[in-house]
Order: structure tokens, then C-alpha cells, then sequence
């Protein structure tokens, strides 16, 4: 499991420590009074100030309220968990419907919490099956591959909230989103879908925070990209290697406890990227060979360990930033 306790924290103003070992963090005070906690996100600290992220809450409350009614865009993951409970608390279980993509992106392991989330929260739900790889605009795997699978994703959820009556379709794209490439954003605006944590400037860690305060257990829930983004682009997507990725990830995680991970899929090879404290945890006392023949099994030829880490969308390095 990733480690993702809070850090230990020193005010220089209010020379006071943050407990790590406590569940709900002690608020510290800037020296205008302005309260603020520290908190680490498996990414180290953080300063998250309090008020600003209350206002923040309470502006995606006024936005949600807006709405009347939803189809929500329901992953599992960090963002769409706290965006369905925040609209299940705002316009109630009557008002609401997660839909949940299944296709050959999306690990079986994702699925089966997101229906258990679902359940965990009262939250109506819907799993729909969608097919991108039927798509060779989406299956050939362009830089905006996105583009494709999110756009036929809101047509069809758009298509859902009509026959249910229901006012808007919502996804859970954030703040940070708007500093990285992501196609998908361009396809939800054609299609009128709604990002209300980005509407409100909540960005991850402030809606880790948040989902921490609200008891969801995926407030510390490693970020998660579909499996198409472990393949770098113009390298086709097909069923067998998307399975192949999946094995390889469920794996690692399940026999090495490695929460944030990725299995990079070059062809023959495997390029594992974690963070760098977690590597000795895969290469000591013969992990590594462990490792190398499983991974032989799935059926890669060579088997290599990122020395850069960990990094979210690591295949764009390969785009112009100017894209």
C-alpha cells in the first residue's frame, strides 16, 4: 500500500507540530489567523488552507444545486467519488444516477470498487458497455485518442440523462486539469457535459482533503489513468495487450503492496514506474527476478524500472508542447 499518512509539519509562526499519527489533523494558524493544515498526499507536504477550500465546497454546492438533476460520469476514482457524493448530499438519491463505463480499458478490479462505492454511498447506478477499440480512431491510438472515447462516452450519457429526465451530465475533471493535455475536456464541452470541481477551482489535493473530511475511502486512493495511457502513441491498442498491461499492474500491486504504479507497455517491453522508495521493496532479496519471470509469463522479453519514478501522463513527453 502506498503511503499516504500525513507528514509532520512545523509552523515557523506558531512553532506547533502536526500530529501524524492522528486521524483529523489539528488546524495551524498563519500569523493573520488564516487556518491552514499540512498534509501529505504520497507526494509530499502540502498547505492546504482551510478557509479557501470551504469556500471552494460551498461554491461546488451552489453549482451542483444549479444543476436540478444529474447522470454522473462515475469512475471510482478520487474525483467522480467525491463529485457523486457531494451530489447525492446537494440534490438527493432521486436527482442522481452514476453511469460507469465497462470496456477493455478499464481493469475489472476498477469496476468491481466502483460498483461497491456506489452501494457505500445510496447512489443509483448504471453500467453501460462501451466499445473504443472498435473505434481505429480511438484503437490506433493518436495523441488525441481521448477525443474519440470521451466524446462517444457524454453522447451516450447525454442520450441517458434525456430518457431518465435528468437535467445535465457531470464528470470530474478538476483544476489541475487545465495545465495538462487532455483531448477529453474538448469532447465534454461539445457534448455540454459539466465539470463542477473544476467550476469551482477545487484542485486534487484540495479535493483529497475534502473527500478526507467527507469519510470517503478514496480520499487517499492513488490516481488512476485508463489502460490505453500506458501505450505510447501510435503504438494500436488491442484486447490482448491491454489484458497483458492489467496483469502485469495487478501483479505488482498485489504481490508488492505498490499502491501509485504504472506498467508502460513498449511492444516487448515493460518499463515499471513507482516511486523511488518503493524500489527496494522490488528489487531486494530476488524480487526483481520474481518480477522479470512473472512479467516473461505475461509475455514481455524485457522487463526495466523507470530510474525517473513515478510520473502522471508520462507518455506526453513525447508530444509538442505546443499541442
Amino acid at each position: 500500500m502506498t503511503d499516504t499518512s500525513f507528514a509532520l509539519g512545523l509552523d515557523n509562526t506558531t512553532n506547533r507540530l502536526y500530529n501524524p499519527a492522528s486521524w483529523v489533523p489539528p488546524f495551524l494558524e498563519y500569523g493573520d489567523g488564516t487556518p491552514f493544515i499540512f498534509v501529505c498526499f504520497a507526494c509530499g507536504v502540502i498547505t492546504l488552507n482551510i478557509q479557501d477550500i470551504e469556500y471552494k465546497r460551498q461554491k461546488l454546492e451552489a453549482i451542483i444545486q444549479s444543476l436540478d438533476s444529474v447522470v454522473v460520469a462515475f469512475s471510482g476514482g478520487v474525483d467522480s467519488t467525491y463529485l457523486l457524493a457531494a451530489c447525492l448530499d446537494t440534490l438527493g438519491q432521486e436527482r442522481v444516477l452514476a453511469v460507469t463505463a465497462d470496456s477493455e480499458t478499464y481493469p475489472r478490479r476498477e469496476l468491481v470498487e466502483a460498483q461497491g462505492l456506489a452501494r457505500l454511498l445510496g447512489a443509483r447506478q448504471q453500467v453501460i458497455h462501451t466499445h473504443e477499440l472498435d473505434d481505429p480512431r480511438f484503437a490506433n491510438n493518436p495523441p488525441d485518442r481521448c477525443y474519440f472515447c470521451k466524446g462517444t462516452l457524454f453522447t451516450r450519457l447525454q442520450a441517458i440523462a434525456h430518457d431518465a429526465e435528468l437535467a445535465h451530465v457531470v464528470y470530474g475533471g478538476n483544476a489541475d486539469d487545465r495545465g495538462d493535455y487532455r483531448p477529453g475536456r474538448q469532447a465534454a464541452k461539445e457534448a455540454a457535459a459539466r465539470a463542477p470541481l473544476e467550476e469551482a477551482g477545487l484542485n486534487k489535493d484540495e479535493i483529497r482533503e475534502l473527500s478526507r473530511q467527507r469519510g470517503l475511502p478514496t480520499w487517499d486512493k492513488p490516481s488512476y489513468a485508463c489502460l490505453s495511457s500506458r501505450f505510447p502513441y501510435g503504438l494500436a491498442l488491442t484486447p490482448d495487450a491491454l489484458h497483458q498491461v492489467e496483469a502485469a499492474e495487478e501483479f505488482l500491486r498485489h504481490e508488492f503492496g505498490v499502491g501509485q504504479l504504472r506498467v508502460r507497455h513498449h511492444d516487448t517491453i515493460a518499463r515499471i514506474e513507482v516511486q523511488p522508495e518503493v524500489w527496494p521493496r522490488l528489487v531486494a532479496n530476488g524480487q526483481a527476478e520474481r518480477i522479470v519471470n512473472e512479467l516473461h509469463r505475461l509475455g514481455y522479453l524485457y522487463v526495466t524500472l523507470d530510474l525517473a519514478g513515478f510520473r502522471s501522463g508520462s507518455m506526453n513527453d513525447t508530444l509538442d508542447q505546443t499541442i
